[in-house]
């Protein structure tokens, strides 16, 4: 071994260095003197240990030189046992894998003890390591909190039962073209309540919303509209959609102490006092002007019969006729349905006066956080709860309303309205052109994912937040001062809104809105095909003469009035034709035949 190879060994990690393993780099170290002294030195040194040998030996020999040698042995295997024990450790240290001194490891983890009390070198100063301690202990408590939170088992959410659900595809029926109800997955009652939002959505920017009471409020025929809307000018309209933080607009019960009460549409203060305390769930209906027949919820579960409330507002005519049709004297609950009889109806329109209760249930009920509403000729068959869960809970919303089966243009749908005679005609064409004139155009896939812009309307599903309020009380607010057609204003007042807040509306398949409300036709149609039936099969009447007391059968004459061109009659009852032998005049013999009873559609 040369003197050169004992100068090329690296101190600083006990390595050699890469560079200096090929011979040629040899020559540019330090000159051969400076490495050659060391080797002097060790030279003389033996020479000094050959002399101090003999010596040594000597004496030895004289003190039994094996037990020297037994000595020196002895201390050699001592020595070689420390070395392999200290190996054993160093390896057994998960540090020493990383190839790190001791000084190093200190650098890393300061926190480590020091072997041998060696302190750290000077290049790591000691307020650096105090911080590095100090931010560890910190990290280390960070980790003992996460530990501690994830040692509680949290549950995944699991899947939604419907998440799978695919609509199929409507049978193909050639005979049926017209609308049908399709499936639609409900959770049970008690999974809905599970999945009912805790606390009550965003109002996005509007928090505050108050509503225009005036006690002397006066006609003014010039702003259009009516006293119970509170004739809004055409620039306070205007201003209504400017959305902000607070709002005050007009909806109405413009006059008054409180909706209900010396405003029009006045209701009892017993009942007023009732439905103040309805404070979760409200379905609602209202029939006026004995326009419809009282239809009774079905398969409604006893959680929503105890929590829910089930109100109909009637006006004192349709009182009339549920007392006599049904024997009832005190009529404040007919089936589910609680009955409330309004009094000093606003509009002289039956239809008109329908709308304040449908749009305006928040003002009617301050305390409700989800309603209902349902037209008076519907049936509600779902439990109120499923039909939550699954139109706004499950997706989030808070509206929900059917689009309509057929037409998605609201210039359609003002072209039909005047066709089937809903309305006055001038006033449906003054009030498409003022909208035309605000920017109205025809529906396009442009507007997606908006899917329609006329909604069905008879069934409205709502949370009782701000925005939702607002949203009705200026889609009221144009029902007042246009015509009462809520499917033509319907989409002016959404996109509106839509235009200046993140907020939507589901506008759901009319096929799944047939799936939880079964749809009868008006009392009127249903009153005239009472009269068609009973004048197709007349009963034996039978007339006293005074004088003779002898019963004289008497039939009514045999003639179909003339049904309405957009129903279909019952159904002709084909009749044998021929002539009388005596007069020749024509006689007819009707035959038997089966008249389904039209009051079951």
């Amino acid at each position: 071994m040369t003197g050169g190879s004992l100068g090329l060994r690296s101190g600083s990690y006990g390595s050699l260095q890469p560079q200096l393993q090929n011979g040629a780099v040899l020559s540019n170290q330090s000159p051969p003197l400076s490495v050659r002294k060391p080797s002097k030195m060790s030279l003389s040194g033996s020479r000094e240990k050959e002399r101090i040998l003999p010596r040594i030996f000597k004496f030895a020999g004289r003190r039994k030189v094996g037990m020297l040698l037994l000595l020196v042995a002895s201390v050699a295997v001592l020595s070689f046992i420390s070395v392999v024990s200290k190996d054993e450790d160093a390896s057994a240290s998960p540090d020493s894998h990383m190839g790190f001194t001791d000084h190093v490891k200190n650098f890393v983890n300061p926190s480590r003890p020091l072997l041998n009390n060696i302190r750290p070198p000077p290049m790591i100063p000691e307020k650096e390591a105090n911080v590095d301690i100090t931010s560890k202990s910190i990290h280390e408590s960070e980790i003992t909190q996460n530990v501690t939170k994830i040692a509680v088992p949290t549950v995944p959410p699991p899947p939604h039962p419907c998440e799978s659900f695919t609509l199929p595809p409507p049978p193909a029926d050639k005979k049926r073209t017209g609308p049908r109800p399709c499936p639609v997955c409900y959770v049970p009652v008690e999974h809905a309540m599970l999945l009912r939002p805790p606390s009550p959505s965003e109002s996005p920017i509007l928090k505050n919303l108050n509503y225009v009471l005036e006690d002397n409020l006066i006609a003014n025929e010039s702003n259009g509209g009516s006293i119970f809307g509170g004739h809004p000018s055409l620039l306070q309209r205007n201003e209504s959609f400017n959305i902000k933080e607070s709002m005050t607009v007009y909806c109405g019960f413009a006059k008054g102490k409180k909706p209900g009460m010396e405003t029009g549409f006045d209701i009892d203060n017993a009942d007023l006092l009732e439905m103040e305390e309805c404070h979760d769930v409200v379905v609602a209906s209202a029939i006026f002007g004995n326009y419809d027949i009282m239809q009774q919820p079905r398969n409604i579960s006893e959680y929503a019969k105890r929590n829910a409330c089930f109100y109909m507002f009637v006006d004192e005519e349709t009182e009339a006729y549920i007392k006599n049709s049904s024997g009832l004297v005190d009529t404040k609950r007919v089936g589910l349905w609680r009955v409330v009889v309004v009094r000093n109806l606003p509009y002289e329109d039956a239809r008109r006066n329908g709308k304040v209760p449908k749009l305006l249930l928040h003002r009617l009920f301050p305390n409700v956080r989800y309603s209902l509403w349902i037209d008076g000729k519907l049936e509600l068959v779902v439990d109120p709860y499923q039909v939550l869960e699954r139109f706004l809970w499950r997706k989030n919303y808070s509206f929900a309303i059917s689009r309509h089966y057929r037409r998605f243009d609201v210039f359609e749908e003002a072209e039909a309205n005047k066709a089937a005679g809903k309305y006055d005609n001038a006033s449906i064409d003054y009030q498409i052109e003022f909208y035309k004139k605000e920017g109205l155009t025809h529906y396009s896939l442009s507007k997606l994912p908006i899917t329609s812009d006329v909604p069905e309307g008879c069934v409205i599903i709502k949370e009782h937040i701000p925005i939702t309020n607002l949203f009705t009380c200026l889609w009221f607010n144009e029902v007042d001062h246009f015509t009462s057609r809520d499917q033509i204003s319907f989409s002016t007042v959404r996109d509106k809104i839509m235009s200046q807040v993140n907020w939507t509306v589901n506008m759901f398949m009319d096929c799944e809105r047939r799936n939880f409300v079964v749809q009868a036709y008006h009392k009127d149609l249903l009153e005239q095909r009472k009269a068609l039936v009973a004048a197709a099969y007349p009963p034996s009447v039978v007339v006293t003469n005074e004088s003779s007391e002898k019963a004289i059968p008497v039939s009514r004459p045999y003639r179909l009035a003339k049904a309405p061109p957009s129903r279909k009659l019952p159904g002709r009852i084909p009749t044998k034709r021929g002539r009388d032998k005596k007069s020749g005049s024509r006689r007819h013999h009707p035959r038997p035949a089966t008249v389904k009873d039209n009051n079951s559609i």
